[in-house]
């Protein structure tokens, strides 16, 4: 009875091919109950991760190649015409293929999901998905053509297609593409944070929201301003926030009857103020109060002082003008205001 053929092989040969398999679905059944019972119990004990990324990029990947062998050995133990046998050759090929890239896709997910876990700040949280994802494409893309290039598709033609439909996709959403890089841009280069105070060109203000196409900074009147990631990525930036301190420079005018004991005197009383305001630098040398330019209208004061990090900027300042006026005031001196004196000569009348 086992020498009855059937579909052209024995019937032995069809019982031993299904014992193969049923053989390699024993031994997958197996490795997922040693993996569950000792691998997985030791590996999760260790302090390091890196051991739950191989062990996450190869527990699947092993068991569906150990299936792979199975089936294959079982098929070529039979008796089958040549073209399905060739489909069947091209097509463990392109699964053999798949399977290795399989194995890269996880574990690059995964040293992925480490690196950006240690790089924990809300602007990385939100790109996490998008990075992963990118790779995660990169890694198939180049998988599933190395499996095409296995049985013999000429890649060269496929390439070409593939690279006139990524300049027609570039041209129809350039825009979209330059924030996204411009979103990778900003992720890898890290010019600041989610919540430093940034001047971006002419504006500053505090950045919010740092997303695939756009960042969101708030000005100091609360109000919200979108900008493409392109646009930050191209403009001038300087992260307020970075610096140890915040420097700020006033021009103090003073009226022309200001005689040179009151401009000292205001010198003076500038370079003491600091120690005075909470947050301001009260170091000597970082103050500075010179008499700098006979203006139209007034006699000028280039007044600097440096805000500390911790300092809330307006806050700070509004203190700072407050004192300012509130010394002058007592001390008698009078700001300028722009003013014109009109000399009108009388004619003899003879």
């Amino acid at each position: 009875m086992l020498e009855y053929e059937l579909w052209g092989n024995t019937l032995e040969s069809w019982g031993i091919s299904i014992l193969i398999i049923v053989g390699a679905v024993v031994v997958v059944k197996l490795i997922s109950l040693f993996s569950r019972k000792v691998l997985k119990p030791f590996i999760t004990r260790t302090p390091n991760h890196l051991d739950n990324v191989i062990y996450y990029s190869l527990e699947s990947p092993i068991k569906f190649a150990v299936m792979l062998l199975g089936i294959w050995i079982a098929i070529h133990r039979l008796v089958y015409p040549d073209n399905f046998v060739k489909t069947i050759d091209n097509a463990y090929r392109i699964l053999i293929v798949l399977d290795i890239t399989w194995v890269f896709a996880r574990l690059i997910g995964g040293l992925l999901e480490i690196y950006l876990r240690k790089e924990s700040t809300g602007q990385t949280h939100k790109m996490m998905p998008i990075i992963k994802r990118t790779a995660l494409v990169l890694v198939w893309i180049i998988g599933i053509v190395m499996a095409l290039s296995n049985i013999g598709v000429n890649i060269s033609a496929l390439l070409g297609t593939l690279g006139i439909g990524g300049i027609a996709f570039a041209l129809a959403a350039q825009d979209t593409v330059k924030n996204i890089f411009g979103a990778f841009t900003i992720f890898t280069d890290k010019p600041f944070n989610i919540g430093d105070t940034i001047r971006v060109d002419s504006f500053e203000g505090t950045v919010i929201d740092v997303g695939a196409r756009s960042t969101k900074i708030m000005d100091y009147d609360k109000r919200i301003i979108t900008f493409p990631n392109y646009k930050i990525t191209d403009a001038n930036i300087i992260n307020i926030s970075s610096e140890p301190r915040r420097r700020v420079v006033l021009n103090l005018g003073l009226t022309y009857d200001t005689t040179p004991e009151k401009m000292k005197e205001a010198l003076d009383i500038l370079k003491a103020i600091p120690g005075r305001v909470e947050n301001v630098s009260s170091n000597p040398s970082d103050t500075t109060a010179v008499f700098t330019n006979y203006a139209d209208s007034a006699l000028v004061i280039m007044y600097i002082y440096f805000i500390e990090k911790q300092g809330d900027i307006l806050g700070v300042t509004s203190n700072m003008n407050m004192e300012i006026l509130s010394s002058f005031n007592k001390a008698g001196l009078e700001f300028a205001f722009p003013t014109q004196t009109v000399y009108i000569q009388k004619d003899e009348i003879e």
